[in-house]
C-alpha cells in the first residue's frame, strides 16, 4: 500500500472512527474540518461493486480543503454562496449557487475553498466510490502542484 493510501486511511480512520465512508473532506488548514452531512450511502444493486454517497458540505467563511483526491466520479453543486474550486490541470474556478462541476476520478483536487471571508458555503456533493475504499485520499503539500 503506498505512502499516500495509508496516511489517507490512517487520517480519516482517527477523525471518524467507524464511520470512514461517511467523510468528504479532510480539515482544513488550521481552520477545522468541514461539517459534512451524510444524506444517502448505499451499495447500488445495478453497479456491483459501486457504493454512492451523496452528502453535504458546509465551509464557514474564510474556509478550506486539504488538496485531496477522490478515487471515484464527483459531481458538487453549489447549494449556498461561492466556491472556488481548482482541479490538476485547470484554472481556479469560482462557483456559484446553481452551478455544479464534475471530477475524474483520481484527478488531484487542488482548490476547494469558501470564495467569501464573510458568508458561508454549501455544497451538494454525489460520489460513486469503488467499494469500501477511501472517500478521499489527502494529497501531502510537496506533491501539489
Amino acid at each position: 500500500m503506498n505512502t499516500r493510501i495509508l496516511s489517507g486511511a490512517l487520517l480519516l480512520a482517527s477523525l471518524l472512527g467507524a464511520a470512514p465512508a461517511a467523510f468528504a473532506h479532510g480539515p482544513g488548514e488550521g481552520d477545522g474540518a468541514e461539517k459534512i452531512g451524510m444524506l444517502q450511502q448505499r451499495a447500488l444493486s445495478d453497479a456491483p461493486g459501486k457504493n454512492l454517497l451523496f452528502f453535504t458540505v458546509e465551509y464557514a467563511p474564510g474556509q478550506r480543503s486539504i488538496p485531496h483526491v477522490h478515487g471515484g466520479s464527483v459531481v458538487a453543486y453549489v447549494l449556498e454562496g461561492a466556491v472556488v474550486s481548482q482541479l490538476e490541470g485547470e484554472p481556479q474556478v469560482t462557483y456559484r449557487a446553481g452551478e455544479s462541476w464534475y471530477e475524474t476520478p483520481g484527478i488531484d483536487h487542488l482548490v476547494s475553498r469558501n470564495a467569501s471571508d464573510t458568508q458561508p458555503a454549501k455544497l451538494l456533493v454525489w460520489i460513486l466510490n469503488e467499494g469500501d475504499g477511501p472517500v478521499l485520499t489527502p494529497i501531502p503539500a510537496q506533491e501539489s502542484r
